[in-house]
């Protein structure tokens, strides 16, 4: 066997045997066990006669659930509890609330002259308590869990306690039911002040559709340019045919005119004389005869042409120049009418696309103001279940009452810590002052300083302890008793 497996054997012989002296060690310093925990009790006392008692007033309230089904009210958009009591409670510790209840009830009269007000009102609050209660685990949301709250307020004095708790529970309801309303009626000016706001742009796009459909009604009308009455050509004709009426007029009037050189008489008159002056002289009779006779004829020739109506030939005229006037104006017209149809047709799919496209922004308008519609209904009547306290809200079902035993401190608990401490420093102190003077209590103590192994042991039995050892033995166990060891020779 090697001198390591001996030295691991030694250390766990020397650890059973410590752990078998235990009794004795515990025994044999047992004042240094006893005087920690009478300290530590004495201790406890005092620190129970020292503190000061502090008092505790709770209430209990619950949420009560709506009276009314859900689609009646409609989910307006209703606070979760949870965050709800939070908002109220940051409302309730506010420093206003908190220094009217302290002037109201005279609270924190020593603190007030030997501390600023700041710290005052920070120890009330953290006298107020306000947190969940009971909570429902089976619900199916977690914002549905909580349905009940539990309110307290701790100071000395245990009717200024009851008066503060009840002062901050009424705090609560009236804040819980002003904030439901006030978020009820907020809810439906926001939903009415939204749907005026919609009512307003239907209006502007219904305008808007009115207007394009007004300024392009001939494009979107079924008629064409087939549709139209005439067209170009047929002008065309009837100004020619009116210009080929003057041009014969004209002719005639030109005739007409000259009918005094075109007459038979005068040309027979011309003849004769060309005839006489051929075979005379121009002072002969038959000459001057000849030329008599043509001026007699030229007067007749202009007596007839006088006779003509020619102002019935001017009058023709004039009215079918009116008339292709008139022609021409229409043909222009017409030509200008069915340039813009043509240019209207042109721009036709982009007009019924900006109509569609006005259409469905109308249509989507139409949707979400009937959707604000249906919300300020429900929104209204969660205002009347507000009003006639059918909506959720908070109720009393444990008002704040004076506290008969004070909620700090906690006897038992001090005296419990008092005496387990003086028993733990007790055990530490006996174990510790053990291991610092290792006295020496068996063999393996010997073995261990000296590497020898004893050759025996000598009890020393001290008189009158012989009958306290023997009961010692018959509790704890044969356990080797307290010896001075002498090493053999």
């Amino acid at each position: 066997m090697t001198d390591h497996t001996i030295a691991e054997e030694q250390d766990l012989d020397g650890l059973g045997n410590f752990l078998t002296q235990i009794p004795n060690i515990l025994w044999e310093r047992r004042w240094w066990i006893v005087l920690p925990t009478l300290v530590g009790l004495i201790a406890a006392v005092a620190a129970i006669l020292a503190i000061k008692p502090v008092y505790q007033s709770t209430a209990l309230m619950l949420v009560q659930s709506r009276q009314l089904p859900a689609e009646v009210t409609g989910d307006w958009g209703g606070e979760v509890i949870d965050r709800r009591i939070a908002r109220i409670r940051e409302q309730v510790i506010s420093r206003p609330d908190l220094i009217s209840l302290i002037e109201k009830h005279g609270l924190y009269s020593d603190q007030r002259h030997s501390e600023p007000l700041s710290d005052v009102i920070e120890s009330m609050r953290k006298s107020i308590t306000l947190a969940p209660s009971v909570v429902n685990r089976s619900a199916g949301r977690l914002d549905e869990q909580t349905i009940a709250f539990h309110l307290g307020f701790e100071y000395a004095e245990p009717i200024a306690a009851q008066a503060v708790a009840q002062d901050l529970m009424d705090r609560i309801l009236k804040l819980d039911a002003a904030g439901n309303v006030e978020q009820a009626t907020n809810t439906v000016q926001f939903l009415s002040e939204q749907a005026t706001s919609l009512e307003g742009r239907i209006r502007e796009v219904q305008d808007q559709i009115a207007q394009v459909t007004t300024s392009n009604g001939q494009i979107l009308s079924e008629s064409g340019v087939a549709m139209m009455s005439g067209s170009p050509g047929s002008y065309d004709v009837q100004i020619a045919a009116l210009q080929r009426d003057n041009a014969n007029l004209i002719i005639q009037k030109n005739a007409a005119e000259s009918s005094d050189t075109r007459d038979p008489a005068v040309r027979a008159a011309e003849a004769g004389l060309a005839a006489a002056r051929a075979r005379y002289a121009e002072t002969h009779p038959d000459v001057v005869l000849a030329k008599q006779a043509l001026e007699k004829a030229r007067e007749l020739a202009a007596s007839n042409k006088s006779k003509l109506p020619l102002s019935t030939i001017d009058q023709q005229i004039a009215f079918n120049n009116s008339q292709i006037e008139r022609l021409n104006a229409a043909k222009a017209r017409d030509l200008a009418s069915l340039n813009a149809q043509l240019a209207a047709q042109s721009r036709a799919p982009l007009v019924r696309q900006e109509i569609s496209a006005l259409q469905n922004k109308l249509a989507g308008l139409n949707d979400q103001y009937q959707n604000v519609q249906t919300r300020l209904t429900t929104a209204r009547a969660g205002v009347k279940a507000e009003d006639e306290q059918m909506a959720e809200r908070l109720s009393v079902v444990e008002p704040p009452i004076v506290p008969d035993e004070p909620y700090w401190p906690n006897r038992l608990l001090i005296v419990a810590l008092g005496l387990g401490g003086g028993l733990g420093l007790g055990l530490v102190l006996a174990l510790g002052l053990e291991l610092l003077l290792s006295p020496i209590r068996g063999p393996h103590a010997i073995v261990a300083i000296t590497g020898q192994q004893p050759l025996g042991m000598i009890p020393v039995i001290v008189p009158g302890e012989a009958d306290q050892r023997s009961r010692h033995a018959r509790i704890f166990g044969n356990l080797s008793p307290f010896t001075r060891l002498k090493m053999g020779g």
